[in-house]
Protein backbone atom coordinates (compact mmCIF):
# COMPACT_ATOMS: atom_id res chain seq x y z
CA UNK A 1 0.00 0.00 0.00
CA UNK A 2 1.24 3.35 -1.16
CA UNK A 3 0.35 6.26 1.14
CA UNK A 4 -1.51 8.34 -1.90
CA UNK A 5 -3.63 4.78 -1.70
CA UNK A 6 -2.02 3.09 -4.99
CA UNK A 7 -1.99 -1.31 -3.96
CA UNK A 8 0.75 -2.75 -5.66
CA UNK A 9 0.60 -6.58 -6.22
CA UNK A 10 3.87 -8.69 -6.93
CA UNK A 11 3.24 -11.67 -9.49
CA UNK A 12 6.08 -14.05 -9.01
CA UNK A 13 5.74 -18.07 -8.81
CA UNK A 14 8.52 -19.47 -10.85
CA UNK A 15 10.86 -18.70 -13.40
CA UNK A 16 8.14 -18.48 -16.23
CA UNK A 17 5.44 -16.95 -14.51
CA UNK A 18 4.35 -12.74 -15.06
CA UNK A 19 7.49 -11.85 -12.89
CA UNK A 20 5.79 -8.13 -12.48
CA UNK A 21 4.27 -6.04 -10.22
CA UNK A 22 0.99 -5.26 -10.57
CA UNK A 23 -0.55 -1.51 -9.93
CA UNK A 24 -4.45 -0.69 -8.96
CA UNK A 25 -5.36 2.81 -8.57
CA UNK A 26 -8.74 4.00 -6.86
CA UNK A 27 -8.66 7.39 -8.11
CA UNK A 28 -12.32 8.58 -6.74
CA UNK A 29 -11.62 6.92 -3.68
CA UNK A 30 -14.96 4.94 -3.84
CA UNK A 31 -13.60 1.78 -2.86
CA UNK A 32 -12.98 0.09 -6.05
CA UNK A 33 -9.69 0.06 -8.14
CA UNK A 34 -10.78 1.88 -11.53
CA UNK A 35 -7.43 1.14 -13.25
CA UNK A 36 -5.07 -1.99 -13.52
CA UNK A 37 -1.56 -1.60 -15.11
CA UNK A 38 2.13 -3.20 -15.14
CA UNK A 39 3.87 -0.84 -12.76
CA UNK A 40 7.15 -2.71 -13.16
CA UNK A 41 8.05 -5.65 -15.13
CA UNK A 42 11.28 -7.80 -15.82
CA UNK A 43 11.79 -8.88 -11.96
CA UNK A 44 12.99 -12.47 -10.63
CA UNK A 45 10.48 -14.20 -9.01
CA UNK A 46 9.07 -10.77 -6.81
CA UNK A 47 7.55 -10.93 -3.52
CA UNK A 48 8.32 -8.21 -1.21
CA UNK A 49 7.12 -4.70 -1.86
CA UNK A 50 8.58 -1.70 -0.11
CA UNK A 51 8.39 2.49 -0.51
CA UNK A 52 10.58 4.57 1.45
CA UNK A 53 10.59 8.36 0.68
CA UNK A 54 11.63 8.23 -3.46
CA UNK A 55 12.85 4.86 -3.83
CA UNK A 56 10.94 1.28 -4.80
CA UNK A 57 12.48 -1.74 -3.04
CA UNK A 58 11.49 -5.27 -4.92
CA UNK A 59 12.44 -8.53 -2.90
CA UNK A 60 13.46 -10.67 -5.83
CA UNK A 61 14.42 -14.42 -5.26
CA UNK A 62 18.09 -13.62 -5.75
CA UNK A 63 18.43 -9.64 -4.67
CA UNK A 64 16.77 -6.80 -3.16
CA UNK A 65 16.57 -4.10 -5.96
CA UNK A 66 16.22 -0.53 -5.46
CA UNK A 67 14.67 1.41 -8.05
CA UNK A 68 14.21 5.89 -8.12
CA UNK A 69 10.03 6.66 -7.30
CA UNK A 70 7.91 9.15 -7.37
CA UNK A 71 4.70 9.37 -5.43
CA UNK A 72 1.49 8.64 -8.33
CA UNK A 73 3.84 7.34 -10.89
CA UNK A 74 2.12 4.80 -12.95
CA UNK A 75 5.03 3.15 -13.70
CA UNK A 76 8.96 2.85 -13.36
CA UNK A 77 11.11 2.45 -16.49
CA UNK A 78 14.51 2.84 -14.86
CA UNK A 79 16.86 0.29 -14.62
CA UNK A 80 17.07 -0.86 -10.83
CA UNK A 81 19.89 -1.38 -8.79
CA UNK A 82 20.83 -4.64 -7.22
CA UNK A 83 21.65 -3.62 -3.31
CA UNK A 84 21.60 -6.77 -1.81
CA UNK A 85 22.76 -10.71 -3.43
CA UNK A 86 20.27 -12.98 -1.91
CA UNK A 87 20.76 -16.86 -2.09
CA UNK A 88 17.87 -17.57 -4.98
CA UNK A 89 16.01 -21.42 -5.64
CA UNK A 90 12.76 -22.65 -6.01
CA UNK A 91 12.27 -23.89 -2.69
CA UNK A 92 10.94 -21.38 -0.24
CA UNK A 93 11.63 -19.08 -3.03
CA UNK A 94 10.01 -15.84 -1.55
CA UNK A 95 11.73 -12.96 -0.03
CA UNK A 96 9.77 -10.16 1.75
CA UNK A 97 11.20 -6.77 3.07
CA UNK A 98 10.09 -4.53 5.52
CA UNK A 99 11.87 -1.04 7.11
CA UNK A 100 12.55 -0.28 10.38
CA UNK A 101 10.64 2.24 12.09
CA UNK A 102 13.20 5.22 11.48
CA UNK A 103 13.92 4.16 7.81
CA UNK A 104 17.91 3.41 8.49
CA UNK A 105 17.42 -0.23 8.45
CA UNK A 106 15.91 -3.05 6.13
CA UNK A 107 15.01 -6.45 7.54
CA UNK A 108 15.00 -9.49 4.44
CA UNK A 109 13.34 -12.57 5.01
CA UNK A 110 14.98 -15.70 3.24
CA UNK A 111 13.72 -19.22 3.74
CA UNK A 112 15.46 -22.30 3.71
CA UNK A 113 16.81 -24.08 0.33
CA UNK A 114 15.32 -27.78 1.82
CA UNK A 115 12.42 -29.40 3.92
CA UNK A 116 15.48 -30.10 7.06
CA UNK A 117 18.52 -29.54 4.95
CA UNK A 118 18.64 -32.74 3.54
CA UNK A 119 20.83 -31.67 0.81
CA UNK A 120 23.30 -30.90 3.41
CA UNK A 121 24.11 -27.98 5.88
CA UNK A 122 26.00 -26.21 3.24
CA UNK A 123 23.26 -25.11 0.72
CA UNK A 124 21.27 -23.53 3.78
CA UNK A 125 24.04 -21.18 3.88
CA UNK A 126 22.43 -17.35 4.49
CA UNK A 127 19.27 -19.02 4.71
CA UNK A 128 16.54 -19.65 7.14
CA UNK A 129 16.73 -16.35 8.61
CA UNK A 130 15.74 -12.77 8.60
CA UNK A 131 18.67 -10.47 7.80
CA UNK A 132 19.75 -6.92 8.60
CA UNK A 133 20.66 -4.56 6.18
CA UNK A 134 21.22 -0.72 5.92
CA UNK A 135 19.14 1.26 3.22
CA UNK A 136 21.54 1.38 0.79
CA UNK A 137 22.19 -2.71 1.06
CA UNK A 138 25.54 -2.08 3.11
CA UNK A 139 26.28 -3.58 6.54
CA UNK A 140 24.65 -7.06 6.33
CA UNK A 141 23.87 -9.24 8.97
CA UNK A 142 21.88 -12.27 10.34
CA UNK A 143 19.55 -10.19 12.44
CA UNK A 144 17.48 -13.96 13.50
CA UNK A 145 18.31 -17.04 12.84
CA UNK A 146 16.42 -20.80 13.08
CA UNK A 147 13.59 -19.55 11.28
CA UNK A 148 13.06 -22.54 8.67
CA UNK A 149 10.47 -20.05 6.15
CA UNK A 150 9.73 -16.74 7.63
CA UNK A 151 7.76 -15.15 5.00
CA UNK A 152 4.94 -12.11 6.64
CA UNK A 153 7.13 -9.48 8.73
CA UNK A 154 5.70 -6.75 10.44
CA UNK A 155 5.80 -4.39 13.39
CA UNK A 156 3.84 -4.70 16.25
CA UNK A 157 2.01 -1.57 16.78
CA UNK A 158 3.49 0.86 19.51
CA UNK A 159 6.66 -1.14 19.87
CA UNK A 160 9.93 -1.50 18.14
CA UNK A 161 9.38 -5.13 18.00
CA UNK A 162 9.14 -7.29 14.50
CA UNK A 163 7.11 -10.15 13.77
CA UNK A 164 7.65 -12.78 11.63
CA UNK A 165 5.12 -15.46 10.35
CA UNK A 166 7.10 -18.60 9.75
CA UNK A 167 6.15 -21.98 8.08
CA UNK A 168 7.67 -25.03 9.45
CA UNK A 169 9.31 -28.59 8.57
CA UNK A 170 7.17 -31.39 7.16
CA UNK A 171 7.38 -35.08 7.58
CA UNK A 172 7.14 -35.20 11.24
CA UNK A 173 3.44 -36.05 11.19
CA UNK A 174 -0.33 -34.20 10.59
CA UNK A 175 0.01 -31.78 14.23
CA UNK A 176 3.93 -31.30 14.63
CA UNK A 177 5.23 -29.08 14.10
CA UNK A 178 2.64 -25.68 14.22
CA UNK A 179 3.47 -23.16 11.52
CA UNK A 180 3.75 -19.77 13.64
CA UNK A 181 3.57 -15.88 14.76
CA UNK A 182 6.62 -14.89 16.49
CA UNK A 183 8.34 -11.63 18.05
CA UNK A 184 11.91 -11.57 16.54
CA UNK A 185 14.51 -11.02 18.81
CA UNK A 186 17.75 -9.91 18.03
CA UNK A 187 20.22 -12.32 17.43
CA UNK A 188 17.62 -14.98 18.37
CA UNK A 189 18.01 -18.74 17.10
CA UNK A 190 14.72 -20.31 16.62
CA UNK A 191 15.70 -23.53 15.95
CA UNK A 192 15.72 -24.95 12.47
CA UNK A 193 16.55 -27.35 11.69
CA UNK A 194 17.65 -29.19 15.15
CA UNK A 195 14.84 -28.16 17.06
CA UNK A 196 11.04 -26.66 16.94
CA UNK A 197 8.67 -24.82 18.91
CA UNK A 198 11.36 -24.55 21.42
CA UNK A 199 13.54 -26.99 22.62
CA UNK A 200 11.76 -29.97 21.15
CA UNK A 201 14.48 -31.71 19.35
CA UNK A 202 13.96 -32.94 15.85
CA UNK A 203 13.91 -36.28 16.14
CA UNK A 204 16.50 -36.45 12.53
CA UNK A 205 19.22 -34.62 14.59
CA UNK A 206 18.99 -36.47 17.97
CA UNK A 207 22.16 -35.62 19.46
CA UNK A 208 24.11 -33.55 16.55
CA UNK A 209 23.75 -29.88 18.51
CA UNK A 210 22.28 -29.99 21.45
CA UNK A 211 23.89 -26.32 22.24
CA UNK A 212 21.08 -24.98 19.51
CA UNK A 213 18.83 -27.05 21.05
CA UNK A 214 18.94 -25.61 24.31
CA UNK A 215 19.22 -21.97 22.36
CA UNK A 216 16.08 -22.12 20.75
CA UNK A 217 13.59 -19.63 20.89
CA UNK A 218 9.93 -20.79 21.73
CA UNK A 219 7.58 -18.94 19.66
CA UNK A 220 4.92 -16.43 20.70
CA UNK A 221 1.79 -17.91 19.00
CA UNK A 222 0.62 -21.61 17.00
CA UNK A 223 -0.61 -21.02 13.88
CA UNK A 224 -1.52 -24.94 13.38
CA UNK A 225 0.08 -27.34 11.92
CA UNK A 226 1.27 -27.05 8.21
CA UNK A 227 -1.05 -23.98 7.20
CA UNK A 228 1.68 -22.22 5.18
CA UNK A 229 1.03 -19.37 7.10
CA UNK A 230 2.65 -16.46 5.25
CA UNK A 231 1.19 -13.08 4.96
CA UNK A 232 1.19 -10.78 8.05
CA UNK A 233 -0.05 -7.37 8.77
CA UNK A 234 -1.05 -5.81 12.14
CA UNK A 235 -4.44 -3.78 11.98
CA UNK A 236 -3.57 0.08 12.52
CA UNK A 237 -6.88 1.62 11.41
CA UNK A 238 -10.39 2.21 13.29
CA UNK A 239 -12.69 0.76 10.81
CA UNK A 240 -13.13 -2.54 12.24
CA UNK A 241 -14.66 -3.19 15.78
CA UNK A 242 -12.11 -2.35 18.91
CA UNK A 243 -10.81 -6.40 19.12
CA UNK A 244 -9.23 -6.18 15.87
CA UNK A 245 -7.03 -2.94 16.47
CA UNK A 246 -3.87 -3.66 17.01
CA UNK A 247 -4.22 -7.58 15.96
CA UNK A 248 -2.72 -9.52 13.32
CA UNK A 249 -3.88 -10.63 10.15
CA UNK A 250 -2.51 -13.94 8.75
CA UNK A 251 -2.87 -14.80 5.33
CA UNK A 252 -3.18 -19.05 4.95
CA UNK A 253 -1.94 -20.43 2.36
CA UNK A 254 -2.86 -24.20 3.38
CA UNK A 255 -1.65 -27.61 3.54
CA UNK A 256 -0.28 -29.66 0.60
CA UNK A 257 0.49 -32.82 2.51
CA UNK A 258 -1.89 -33.32 5.46
CA UNK A 259 -4.35 -35.90 5.76
CA UNK A 260 -6.98 -33.60 6.67
CA UNK A 261 -6.80 -29.49 5.21
CA UNK A 262 -5.75 -26.95 7.18
CA UNK A 263 -5.11 -22.91 6.87
CA UNK A 264 -6.65 -22.03 3.76
CA UNK A 265 -8.42 -18.84 5.23
CA UNK A 266 -7.34 -15.85 7.12
CA UNK A 267 -6.54 -15.83 10.51
CA UNK A 268 -6.41 -13.17 13.02
CA UNK A 269 -4.78 -12.74 16.40
CA UNK A 270 -5.76 -10.59 19.16
CA UNK A 271 -3.12 -8.14 21.06
CA UNK A 272 -3.51 -5.76 23.72
CA UNK A 273 -0.40 -3.74 24.34
CA UNK A 274 1.70 -4.93 21.26
CA UNK A 275 2.02 -8.85 22.77
CA UNK A 276 -1.26 -11.45 21.68
CA UNK A 277 -3.70 -11.64 24.27
CA UNK A 278 -5.08 -15.30 23.05
CA UNK A 279 -5.07 -18.21 20.43
CA UNK A 280 -5.47 -17.19 16.58
CA UNK A 281 -9.00 -17.15 15.33
CA UNK A 282 -10.49 -18.34 11.89
CA UNK A 283 -11.53 -14.68 10.50
CA UNK A 284 -11.22 -14.92 6.12
CA UNK A 285 -12.95 -18.71 5.84
CA UNK A 286 -14.70 -20.57 2.85
CA UNK A 287 -12.00 -21.04 0.57
CA UNK A 288 -12.42 -25.33 0.92
CA UNK A 289 -14.69 -26.57 -2.06
CA UNK A 290 -14.46 -30.24 -1.70
CA UNK A 291 -11.97 -31.87 0.50
CA UNK A 292 -12.44 -35.17 -0.26
CA UNK A 293 -11.55 -33.94 -3.82
CA UNK A 294 -8.92 -31.86 -2.84
CA UNK A 295 -10.84 -28.88 -4.30
CA UNK A 296 -10.21 -25.39 -2.95
CA UNK A 297 -11.88 -22.28 -4.49
CA UNK A 298 -9.02 -19.68 -3.83
CA UNK A 299 -5.41 -19.78 -1.53
CA UNK A 300 -4.36 -17.00 0.46
CA UNK A 301 -1.17 -15.03 0.93
CA UNK A 302 -0.76 -11.65 1.16
CA UNK A 303 -2.74 -9.35 3.66
CA UNK A 304 -2.52 -5.40 3.39
CA UNK A 305 -4.75 -2.89 5.50
CA UNK A 306 -6.58 -0.30 2.98
CA UNK A 307 -6.39 2.99 3.26
CA UNK A 308 -10.00 3.17 4.23
CA UNK A 309 -9.51 0.63 6.66
CA UNK A 310 -10.61 -2.75 4.98
CA UNK A 311 -8.67 -5.15 4.47
CA UNK A 312 -7.21 -6.46 1.14
CA UNK A 313 -6.47 -10.50 0.71
CA UNK A 314 -4.28 -11.50 -2.07
CA UNK A 315 -5.58 -14.82 -3.06
CA UNK A 316 -3.11 -16.56 -5.83
CA UNK A 317 -5.89 -19.74 -6.14
CA UNK A 318 -8.01 -17.73 -7.73
CA UNK A 319 -6.13 -14.63 -8.73
CA UNK A 320 -8.42 -12.26 -7.04
CA UNK A 321 -8.02 -9.68 -4.46
CA UNK A 322 -10.59 -9.70 -1.70
CA UNK A 323 -11.46 -6.69 0.17
CA UNK A 324 -13.56 -7.13 3.23
CA UNK A 325 -14.77 -4.40 4.85
CA UNK A 326 -16.80 -3.58 7.93
CA UNK A 327 -20.49 -2.31 8.18
CA UNK A 328 -22.49 -1.30 10.97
Amino acid sequence: MAANGDVFVSQGNNENSANNILLFRDANNDGTAESKSVFLSGLSMPLGMLILNDKFYVADNDALMEYPYTAGATSIKAQGKKIVSLPGGERHWTRNVIASKNGDKLYISVGSASNIAENGLDKEEGRALILEVNKDGSGKRAFASGLRNPVGMDWAPGTNVLWTAVNERDELGDEVPPDYLTSVQEGGFYGWPYAYWGKNEDPRFKGKRPDLVQKSIKPDVSLGPHTASMGLVFYTKDAFPEKYRGGAFVGQHGSWNRSKFSGYEVAFVPFANGKPTGPYEDFLTGFIADEAKSEVYGRPVGVAVAADGSLLVADDGANIIWKVSYKK
